[in-house]
């Protein structure tokens, strides 16, 4: 047997010619990096409510509809709800318990969606967790000149480079970075085709009136090169709209999400509730109107088209009672979304959570919020977690540096999940190893070490494990700043996904006539 230093020696040999390291590595890439998979949690969530908890829970959100009802300043929405048998007084709607759970349970507990690439399709539900880009911010951290700037195109485009590039970023959600360089009555036609040209994963419309939904469904259609009843047929894209909470649904939203439920597209309800502010200061209190606001928008959903994918999301949290700030990656956001998880089981609903910090660089605070909202997201049986790489200030800034470090935590979630890590075979339990080495050996050089040094353990892409000596003679960098040098040879790497020339030339002359005609209005 070697000694334990020559083993150690053979296997970082190994592992700088590749060893068993080749279905991790994008050949030649900026990193290594685990191969695209659809992580299924293996864990039991975390349940905080008794069962009686769950059913005073349920009969409070009830009570909200029933008792307090929710206002829907889109007409067509009230009408509908109407002639559905709802309670109407105005914009104010109340819904009786028994039709909400009637309706509730025509959504899917688990469905598909299907982008350009089939490759990269999406299974919602089922067990899995999949993670999403930062979405919306105004702006964008510039580590180089160390402050934050307002967003532009190349910017979003940068960071949607970084949503194709990773492999444990599932679906690309809202702008990265809102470019507001570009007029925000075609900011959606640029973006879109930005989207639809550098990735190939399943996409996001926001739901912000007729123009804007129905120009992103029609690019969508393009990109597939589908006719109008295939794009129909399966889900091929999602929305998600946030209540104005307390207890409204704004009118831009509501038009969106039902042009998308027409078309049985994907569809996420996540009402921003801010426990203090936006709804009771308690956590139950929060969540009952949460869902109540929920709930609502999912009864409309299948009322016009029964058995559409629904998704209830969360992003109930609590604020700085001093200055009214919203908090993030809190031990009340952890309890609440996974609170909201527990929920969305009773009801059969997949559930959308976010991966959310209210600091204001990438730094300790960050990663911390962020880490305790992204095992959240698990402990609650999250099935679609937004915002999950990229996301600062409490959702006012996107940074290049912050994604490829919140990915650095996604690719240690994802290996947590991997049920190998489990594995219990007789093979893994090494009894017989154990019995070669003895009281006296080491495991470096056995063969059952040595075949498995590739694979053993998660092997991170930014972590430094030097000691200060080393760390400190190699030059002393930070995480941020590895991260920033990461972000700088992705992007000379980067390499779009193909697509047909065709099919590329009608997006560009589909975007030219949508600005040729105005685009979208912004007076809403």
């Amino acid at each position: 047997m070697p000694d334990a230093a020559d083993a150690i020696l053979t296997a970082q040999k190994r592992r700088r010619t590749g060893g068993r390291a080749g279905n991790r590595r994008r050949g030649g890439a900026a990193i290594e990096q685990m191969p695209w998979r659809l992580p299924v949690n293996i864990d039991r969530p975390t349940e905080p409510l008794t069962e009686e908890g769950v059913e005073r829970l349920h009969h409070a959100t009830m009570r909200i509809l029933e008792e307090i009802g929710i206002e829907f300043l889109h007409p067509e929405a009230v009408e509908i709800l109407r002639a559905a048998g709802c309670t109407v007084q105005g914009e104010n709607v109340r819904i009786g318990r028994d039709m909400v759970m009637e309706m509730v349970a025509k959504a899917p507990a688990k469905f598909t969606l299907m982008p350009r690439n089939p490759d990269r399709k999406l299974t919602i539900g089922d067990g899995h967790i999949l993670f999403g880009n930062v979405s919306s911010p105004p702006n964008y951290y510039d580590l180089e000149i160390g402050k934050k700037v307002s967003g532009t195109r190349q910017q979003c485009a940068n960071l949607l480079k970084l949503t194709q590039y990773f492999n444990c970023i599932h679906f690309a959600g809202g702008y990265p970075v809102e470019p507001v360089d570009v007029h925000a009555s075609v900011r959606h036609l640029d973006v879109v085709f930005d989207k639809l040209t550098l990735t190939d994963k399943v996409m996001h419309a926001y739901s912000l009136g007729k123009e804007r939904v129905e120009d992103v469904m029609e690019m969508v259609r393009i990109s597939q090169g589908i006719s109008h009843e295939e794009f129909e047929a399966v889900p091929r894209m999602y929305t998600n709209i946030n209540s104005t909470s307390p207890l409204k649904h704004d009118y831009p939203m509501m038009d969106g999400w039902m042009r998308m439920a027409r078309r049985g597209q994907g569809l996420v309800v996540t009402p921003f509730t801010l426990a203090g502010a936006m709804a009771p200061v308690t956590m139950a209190g929060a969540v009952a109107q949460s869902l109540a606001e929920g709930l609502a928008a999912v009864v409309l959903a299948q009322i016009i088209n029964p058995g559409v994918p629904c998704v209830i999301g969360t992003f109930t949290s609590n604020v700085d009672m001093k200055t009214g700030a919203p908090a993030f990656g809190t031990p009340e956001y952890m309890r609440a979304t996974q609170m909201t998880g527990q929920m969305a089981r009773f009801y059969g609903l997949p559930m959308r959570s976010s991966g959310v910090c209210a600091a204001n660089v990438p730094d300790g605070q960050a990663m911390w919020e962020t880490e305790h909202s992204l095992w959240a997201a698990v402990q609650s049986g999250t099935n679609m977690v937004y915002h999950a790489a990229g996301w600062l200030e409490g959702g006012l800034v996107a940074s290049p540096e912050k994604f490829i470090m919140d990915c650095e935590v996604l690719q240690q979630i994802q290996r947590y999940l991997e049920p190998e890590v489990c594995d219990v075979s007789d093979d893994a339990l090494a009894v017989e190893t154990i019995r070669e080495v003895g009281p006296n050996g080491h495991f470096f050089g056995v063969d059952h070490t040595q075949e498995r040094y590739e694979t053993a353990f998660y092997q991170p892409f930014l972590s430094d494990w030097k000691n200060f000596e080393a760390w400190e003679a190699a030059g002393a960098v930070w995480t941020a700043e590895r991260a920033h040098t990461l972000f700088k040879r992705i992007m000379d790497e980067f390499e779009a996904p193909p697509l047909d020339v065709a099919i590329r030339e009608e997006l560009e002359d589909f975007v030219a006539r949508r600005k040729a005609e105005g685009g979208a209005p912004t007076d809403f």
